[in-house]
This record gives structure tokens, C-alpha cells and sequence, in this order.
């Protein structure tokens, strides 16, 4: 029985104490085509077209030193791209709505990333508080800005994720809620509304990936 209208993410199947929810986040991994086979399947084909895509997107973004890095960002996309999709399926626990997993892959991130560019690149971090023509009297402020607006990036990584992934969860259960009450027209239209809920939080579950994976590479190139 549902408590509480957040309790339809909370990972209450357990065995033996342990939360069985949280093993779905490796269910992504038999999606993943294998090029195991003499002829490749038209999943592998397309699976290598999108991965080339985003590895020549990525490698655009970052500097020309940092070969093998997109491999990182790719990777990021492809297990939340998979977490978000596995998630509208029923009884699959989507992991991507705790902050639990999403600041877990935002914060080790963005924490080698600021030590890396201290550490190597010191001067170019000090300079990129102060954006160019910022007049003597604004440099303190902008130092300010620049240094919350730095601290703050993991943090605005999860929760745009997490937030992204509660709503539309969220506005199909209090719709789902209601059709014990409604007519057998008001169903069908219910109905309707649910596909196209799916359809639309489909959608969602790439473009969060894509947003995340596009901002982090971002991230990246700043430090170089």
C-alpha cells in the first residue's frame, strides 16, 4: 500500500536486508550489443553509428590533448541513457531518481576535474574567474560568482537528473490514481494521455542523458 506519493521510489524490496532495487542498475548491461558474432545485427550497427555520433561530438568539445576521454563521457551516457529508459518499464526501480546515484557519478567527476585543472593548470583556473573586460571594481564580485557557480555544478548535475526523472514518474502515478473513479469514456481518454506521457518521458530519458554527458564534457574543456 502506497503512504506516501514519494514512497513509489523508495527501495523497499529487500532480501536478507539487502535492497534487491539497486541490482536493476546492472539490467542495462543486456542491452548492450556484443560484437561477438561473425555478422553483426542491425542493434549493433546502430548502437556503433550512435557511439561514433557522440564520440566525434565530444572529442569537438574537448581539447586536442585529451585523446581517450570521451570514452569516459560515453560511458556516462550510455549507463544513464539505459537506468532512465529501464525505469518507465514496471517493477524496474529507476535508480537515476535517488541523489544517492546521480550525485555518485556528478561529484568524482567534478571533483577530478577542479583537481586536475588546480594542480596543472593553475594559472588558466584563476584566470577563467574573471571573465575579459570585467571592470577593477567588479573583480571581487565576479571571483564570488564565478567560485558559487563552480561549487555548485554537481550538485545542479543531480538534481536536473533526479528532478527530470521524479516529475514525469510522479504526474503518471497521480493520473493512474484517478481511473478508479472515472467513467468507461474518461478511461479511454486516460488512457490516451498515459501513451503520450510515455512517449514524452521516453524522450526525457535520452535527452537528460545527452544534457548531462554535453555538460560534463563542458566541464572538462574549461580545465584544459
Amino acid at each position: 500500500m502506497m503512504t506516501n506519493l514519494f514512497s513509489i521510489f523508495d527501495p523497499s524490496t529487500n532480501l536478507f536486508y539487502l535492497p534487491l532495487n539497486w541490482i536493476s542498475t546492472f539490467i542495462g548491461l543486456m542491452f548492450i550489443p556484443y560484437s561477438f558474432w561473425l555478422f553483426p545485427n542491425r542493434h549493433f550497427f546502430l548502437w556503433n553509428f550512435i557511439m561514433n555520433k557522440l564520440h566525434k561530438e565530444f572529442k569537438m568539445l574537448l581539447s586536442k590533448n585529451s585523446n581517450g576521454s570521451t570514452f569516459i563521457f560515453i560511458s556516462m551516457f550510455s549507463f544513464i541513457l539505459f537506468n532512465n529508459f529501464l525505469g518507465l518499464f514496471p517493477y524496474i526501480f529507476t535508480s537515476t531518481s535517488h541523489l544517492t546515484l546521480s550525485l555518485t557519478i556528478s561529484l568524482p567527476l567534478w571533483l577530478s576535474f577542479m583537481l586536475y585543472g588546480w594542480i596543472n593548470n593553475t594559472q588558466h583556473m584563476f584566470i577563467h574567474m574573471i571573465p575579459q573586460g570585467t571592470p577593477s571594481i567588479l573583480m571581487p564580485f565576479m571571483v564570488l560568482i564565478e567560485t558559487i557557480s563552480n561549487i555548485i555544478r554537481p550538485g545542479t548535475l543531480a538534481i536536473r537528473l533526479t528532478a527530470n526523472m521524479i516529475a514525469g514518474h510522479l504526474l503518471m502515478t497521480l493520473l493512474s490514481n484517478t481511473g478508479t473513479k472515472m467513467s468507461f469514456y474518461l478511461i479511454f481518454m486516460l488512457i490516451m494521455i498515459q501513451i503520450l506521457l510515455l512517449i514524452l518521458e521516453s524522450a526525457v530519458a535520452m535527452i537528460q542523458a545527452y544534457v548531462i554527458s554535453i555538460l560534463s564534457t563542458l566541464y572538462s574543456s574549461e580545465v584544459n
